[in-house]
């Protein structure tokens, strides 16, 4: 216990550097930067600004809720990374959930390791940082290897090198951002998986791809059934897959007639499916608590 309260008392100590106007360091090579750099400092979380370089795009308001809980219970385990932009300024390379939610909390305070570092090394760290997570969504990773090539010019197999992929891999998650944009969109909502995509994306017209996606949506197709389709379309014998005719078979009359309404109504794309024998279910997605409490007062009146 002694051990940890003295470090926490050195991360006050050189939070208090930081703030000394005579000691603003600005290099590693400045006076009492090795006293800073690397090390984990307690900073103010309004001395800190987001990343407008982060590649995650959404972010699980249950989920933050739910790490904000624990901060509460347990505390900061991990420390942010920041990079120092100006004095008493400082920007996240990573960290960006654990940043929200200890703003949800209401810390004042929030511990940090400080980096230096120029824009296109700020952009960097936090691309490969991102990559590395579990939680990025297929289009998020593809984009943000997208951005290491187009932004620092990172050839595939160097990018290979720096986040520890196979350089097949990343060919193919960049393919999928060949992929029709409401398909991506379906991706990034977990309507379908990347092997679904990675099927699509072997299909050349756009209006294919919508075809077969909206079938592996109505007729919840697995991968290899949609590899399948894919390669009955490229050999020809499966004729125009948008009209996408056993789908519509399938559906009965009750449900098509409706579907519109439906997703009038709730303002969102609503996935329905059916079998002819009048059995099916309604998956009704959300993105945030504000829309699902919006959803739940449209279908319960409360």
């Amino acid at each position: 216990m002694a051990k940890a309260t003295k470090k926490q008392a050195l991360g006050r100590g050189l939070s208090a550097l930081l703030k000394d106007p005579e000691n603003d360091i600005q290099t590693v090579s400045d006076k009492n930067a090795d006293k800073v750099i690397g090390n984990v400092v307690e900073l103010d979380i309004e001395s800190i600004e987001v990343n407008p370089f982060q590649p995650r795009s959404n972010f699980n308001d249950e989920a933050l809720q739910e790490l904000a809980s624990s901060i509460r219970e347990l505390g900061i385990i991990q420390p942010i990374t920041v990079r120092k932009l100006d004095f008493n300024k400082f920007q996240l390379v990573s960290g960006e959930r654990r940043f929200r939610a200890s703003k949800l909390v209401g810390l004042q305070t929030i511990p940090a390791y400080i980096r230096i570092a120029n824009d296109q090394e700020s952009l960097e760290m936090a691309l490969v940082e991102n990559i590395q997570r579990q939680d990025l969504d297929p289009i998020e990773i593809a984009l943000s290897y997208q951005r290491l090539i187009d932004e620092i010019q990172l050839t595939q197999e160097k990018m290979s090198e720096r986040v520890g992929k196979k350089r097949s891999t990343i060919t193919n998650y960049l393919r999928l951002l060949k992929l029709d944009p409401i398909i991506q969109t379906g991706m990034r909502d977990g309507f379908l998986s990347m092997g679904h995509g990675r099927a699509l994306v072997n299909v050349e017209k756009k209006k294919d791809q919508l075809g077969i996606y909206e079938r592996i949506l109505s007729e919840k197709l697995s991968v290899r059934e949609t590899e399948q389709l894919v390669k009955a379309l490229r050999d020809g014998t499966k004729g125009d897959i948008a009209t996408n005719k056993s789908a519509e078979k399938q559906t009965p009359g009750f449900v098509t007639k409706h579907i519109d309404a439906i997703k009038k109504h709730l303002a969102v794309k609503v996935d329905i499916s059916a079998s002819s024998a009048g059995k099916g279910k309604i998956v009704i997605p959300f993105h945030s608590k504000e829309e699902f409490q919006r959803l739940k007062k449209l279908l319960t009146g409360e």
